[in-house]
C-alpha cells in the first residue's frame, strides 16, 4: 500500500511517498481502510522535529482520519468490517490503511460523509474541550477568537455559537473575517488593518472579552490580553505564528484573569471517558448541521507536500484533507 512517510526532520518537499507492507491487526486493534485523513497545523512542525511528539523514523503525518473498518483481531467485539469510523492517532495516517487500538475508533454516522468526519476530532475535539472543559464559557460571554478562519478557529466561532457566547472573529484579513461571520460570528476584526487591543475594546463595550481562545501566539497574544474583562479566561491553545509569546504576568494580576493550558492529545489519553463523551456531542451536532466541519481544499497523497505548505502559510479556512 502507499505510505507517506516521513525519514527524517526537514521541510514537506521532502516527504516520501512510498509502497509499505499492508498492515494486520494485533491483539485489541482495528485494521481501518482510510477514506480522508486530516492535516492540521501542527503536521507542519512534527515533520520538522519542532512538536511535543517526536515519533519514530519513518513515520506517516496526520493525526486524525475516517474509513472502513475492514479487519479486527480476534479479542475485538465492538467493531467489524464494513463499520464506519473516525480515529484520532497521534500521527500515522497519511497512507491508504492502518492498524490502530479499537479504542481510538468512533462510529460514524451514515449521514456524515468521510471528508467531514475526518476533520471532526482535533479541532473541534480541541475546542470543546477548550471552551467546555477548561473556560466554562457561558451563555451570554463574550468569546473572542485568534486566528478564526483556521481550523481551530472556524471550530471555536461555532462551538462559541452553540454555547450561547457572542463571538468575535479575528484573522488576518477581510475575507477571512467575512468567511467566519459566515459562519456565525456575531462581530470581526481584521488585526492586520486594526489595532488588536483597541479593536476588543470597542467590541466588547470596553468591558473586555471574557474568554480568548488563541492558537496564534507571537504579538498577539499580549495584545489580546490586553484586552482581557476582569476574571477573564487565556485559553492558550498553540504558537501558528511561531513565536511562543512572553507576556507580563502582571496583566493577569490586574484583571484577575487566568491562563490557561489547552494540551487535548493528553487530556484524550488521561481522560478517555470524557473524550469520548466530547466527540459523541461533536457526532450529534455535526448530523443536526451545527457544525460546518468545512473543507478547504481535498489533496492526493502525491500533492501532500502543497497542502503542508497551504497550512504553513496560514492560507487554510477550514480543514485540509488527503485522499489515499
Amino acid at each position: 500500500m502507499k505510505a507517506l512517510l516521513c525519514t527524517h526532520y526537514g521541510p514537506p518537499d521532502e516527504l516520501e511517498l512510498a509502497e509499505i507492507a499492508d498492515p494486520m491487526p494485533g491483539p485489541g486493534e482495528v485494521v481501518v481502510r482510510i477514506k480522508a485523513a486530516a492535516l492540521n497545523f501542527f503536521d507542519t512542525l512534527i515533520i520538522q522535529g519542532k512538536y511535543q511528539t517526536k515519533p519514530a523514523f519513518p513515520f506517516s503525518p496526520s493525526a486524525e482520519f475516517a474509513g472502513v473498518v475492514e479487519s479486527v483481531a480476534a479479542d475485538v467485539t465492538e467493531f467489524k468490517a464494513g463499520d464506519r469510523v473516525l480515529g484520532f492517532t497521534g500521527y500515522g495516517a497519511a497512507r491508504e490503511a492502518i492498524a490502530v487500538p479499537a479504542k481510538a475508533l468512533t462510529p460514524i454516522p451514515d449521514d456524515l460523509d468521510f471528508d467531514r468526519a475526518a476533520g471532526l476530532c482535533v479541532t473541534y475535539g480541541t475546542t470543546l474541550y477548550a471552551l467546555k472543559d477548561r473556560a466554562h464559557l457561558k451563555a451570554g460571554e463574550s468569546l473572542a477568537v485568534l486566528g478564526a478562519s483556521g481550523g481551530v478557529g472556524v471550530a471555536a466561532v461555532e462551538i462559541g455559537k452553540i454555547m450561547g457566547a457572542r463571538v468575535i472573529a479575528c484573522a488576518s484579513s477581510p475575507e477571512k473575517v467575512a468567511f467566519c461571520k459566515e459562519r456565525g460570528a456575531d462581530d470581526g476584526i481584521d488585526y492586520a488593518a486594526e489595532d488588536l487591543k483597541d479593536a476588543l475594546r470597542r467590541a466588547t463595550g470596553g468591558k473586555g472579552a471574557d474568554v480568548i481562545y488563541d492558537p496564534v501566539g507571537g504579538a498577539y497574544a499580549e495584545a489580546a490580553l490586553r484586552a482581557i474583562a476582569w476574571e477573564g479566561r487565556f485559553l492558550v491553545v498553540g504558537f501558528a505564528a511561531g513565536d511562543i509569546p512572553k507576556v507580563p504576568f502582571n496583566l493577569f494580576l490586574l484583571k484577575s484573569a487566568n491562563v490557561l493550558g489547552v494540551f487535548w492529545g493528553a487530556w484524550t489519553e488521561r481522560d478517555p471517558a470524557g473524550h469520548r463523551a466530547n466527540v459523541a456531542q461533536l457526532l450529534r451536532w455535526a448530523v443536526e448541521g451545527k457544525l460546518s466541519s468545512h473543507v478547504h481544499a481535498v489533496y492526493p497523497l502525491s500533492e501532500a507536500a502543497t497542502a503542508l505548505k497551504a497550512l504553513a502559510d496560514r492560507k487554510v479556512m477550514g480543514k485540509v484533507i488527503l485522499k489515499p
